[in-house]
């Protein structure tokens, strides 16, 4: 079993910073993938950047946020972090940290993130 705990939203102005944090505990071995997902309200749960725990920590990243967000990782604090600049109204949503040990996956219980003036 895999235990992820995210930490770092909150309220922000447009334009705006924040860093979102995942740390992983638990049996952690062989998790292939690592990533933030996001759900805003009455919408589907998307993908927002993931990073491999291998390849050289390859990362792939939505549309939406290329440029604005970036996600990095420290193994030896099993952690992944997101950075998220120049915020938008349209951010707001609840952040997921997700982990994938084929076939299983996990999810943290989110963070959320508001975007407003």
């Amino acid at each position: 079993q895999v235990q992820l705990v995210e930490s770092g939203g909150g309220l922000v102005q447009p334009g705006g910073s924040l860093r979102l944090s995942c740390a992983a505990t638990g049996y952690i071995f062989g998790i292939a993938i690592m990533g933030w997902y996001r759900q805003a309200p009455g919408k589907q749960r998307e993908l927002v950047a993931t990073i491999s725990s291998t390849n050289g920590g390859s990362t792939n990243y939505a549309d939406s946020v290329k440029g604005r967000f970036t996600i990095s990782r420290d193994n030896a604090k099993n952690a992944i972090y997101l950075q998220i600049n120049s915020l938008k109204p349209e951010d707001t949503a609840v952040y997921y940290c997700h982990a994938q040990r084929v076939p299983f996956d996990y999810w943290g219980q989110g963070t959320q993130v508001t975007v407003s003036s």
